[in-house]
């Protein structure tokens, strides 16, 4: 059986869903994490560990061990896996993106220079170093603007602000996030950075894609019906199909693969995420990468394939029967943590799953956790998933099952 070197974080939500995905293929799997397993030295030809912050290192490693166990593709599910992954198949000589433009898909000052270097549509923006003059900064911007982090992704670390006071608590606030030990252990020195782009407006969208020498088949274009204007952009309701004309859904699709184009993306999937409106079509993020949580599940393919069995199937080049997503609409809905706390008791679950048109109800975090919310957390409470024979009627299951919930939080 052919083997594929799956880069999964420890705290990763598609863990159960990639090993599912290739069961299903028949295939040998091995999983490379950053934590060393205490089952590693029992099972060495299922359990890697790598150092996902150093991807020569991780590259060094894996021809090592591809010389005892031939790898037939290797897949990063994240934008810091997708680098490492990169670096891994050039070293393997096995399809992927050039590691150049999987950093670019992660790095966002690289990825807003590349793409305006195109003419892809894209706000304007400017780094700046943590230590900095904020105040003086302030007084030289356009508002409304917005400040993130350079390599975070899932809204954590985004703020806008309206005026140089905003600005100036929103850079403190990104400042203080970047000094968490478990941030700067991602970021390095990309920790000391702070990137401040103008606001696009209009409303948001979600194309997800998948590459093959480049070029692109998109697998599903998603509404994001809750306005995500700031200061937080907490994302909650992903629906497909889009409810957008077919000429703009068009356009997004230009813009996403003039960017893949741009970035010099040729392989596997890809998440965009665009603000489309009366100002034009604005490609906020394209990562290298399918899209995060649990929201895989909202996609099916076919007969019932799975995102992850297409994206398995894609970089193995194995017969992928269709690439059609199924007639239902589908939704999602990342349940938000609406303030910091102690989890204590989950209410409602019932009668969630009891809403016509939901299909599945999942609470991911677990009496007693610590629950922190956007922009500092990068967690949800879990994922509620419905299906309809329209897409208003998706996001209606989604909403009625939201309201059925209850959560007590202390502290």
């Amino acid at each position: 059986m052919a083997r594929v070197l799956l880069l999964l974080p420890t705290k990763s939500y598609r863990t159960s869903d990639f090993l599912a995905a290739a069961r299903s293929l028949k295939l040998d799997v091995t999983v490379a994490s950053e934590e060393p397993s205490a089952l590693e030295k029992s099972r060495p030809d299922g359990l890697l560990t790598l150092d996902f912050r150093d991807p020569a290192a991780c590259a060094r490693r894996a021809v090592e061990y591809a010389r005892r166990y031939p790898v037939a593709a290797v897949l990063g599910v994240d934008e810091q896996t997708a680098v490492a992954a990169a670096a891994i198949a050039a070293a393997l000589d096995l399809p992927a993106n050039p590691s150049s433009a999987a950093v670019a898909a992660w790095h966002k000052p690289t990825l807003r220079r590349r793409l305006k270097a195109a003419g892809v549509p894209t706000p304007n923006h400017a780094v700046f170093a943590r230590g900095e003059d904020a105040e003086a900064i302030s007084r030289r911007l356009r508002y409304p603007c917005v400040l993130k982090p350079t390599f975070l992704s899932g809204s954590r670390g985004v703020i806008r602000a309206n005026t140089p006071a905003e600005f100036l608590a929103a850079w403190s606030r990104i400042a203080r996030l970047l000094e968490q030990p478990d941030v700067a252990r991602i970021g390095g020195k990309l920790s000391r950075e702070i990137l401040v782009e103008d606001f696009a407006p209009g409303r948001e969208f979600a194309l997800e894609g998948l590459l093959r020498e480049g070029a692109l088949s998109v697998l599903a274009l998603f509404d994001k019906p809750d306005p995500l204007d700031g200061p937080f952009f907490e994302e909650t309701i992903y629906v497909t199909p889009s409810r957008l004309g077919a000429s703009e859904q068009e356009r997004i699709r230009e813009v996403v693969a003039d960017g893949a184009r741009a970035l010099g993306l040729v392989e596997g999937p890809v998440h965009a995420e665009v603000r489309h409106g009366e100002s034009g079509t604005w490609l906020i993020e394209l990562a290298a990468r399918s899209i995060g949580g649990l929201c895989a599940r909202t996609l099916r393919f076919g007969t019932g394939v799975s995102l992850e069995e297409l994206i398995l199937s894609n970089a193995l080049r194995l017969p992928i029967p269709s690439l059609e997503r199924e007639r239902l609409a589908a939704g999602v809905m990342m349940i938000p943590i609406p303030r910091p706390g102690v989890l204590r008791e989950v209410h409602g679950l019932d009668r969630a799953r009891a809403v016509p048109g939901l299909v599945e109800a999942t609470i991911s975090a677990h009496p007693g956790q610590t629950l922190v919310p956007l922009p500092e957390g990068s967690r949800y409470l879990g994922f509620l998933f419905s299906r309809a024979e329209t897409p208003e009627r998706a996001e209606a299951a989604l909403r009625e099952a939201h309201a059925a919930l209850e959560f007590r939080i202390e502290g």
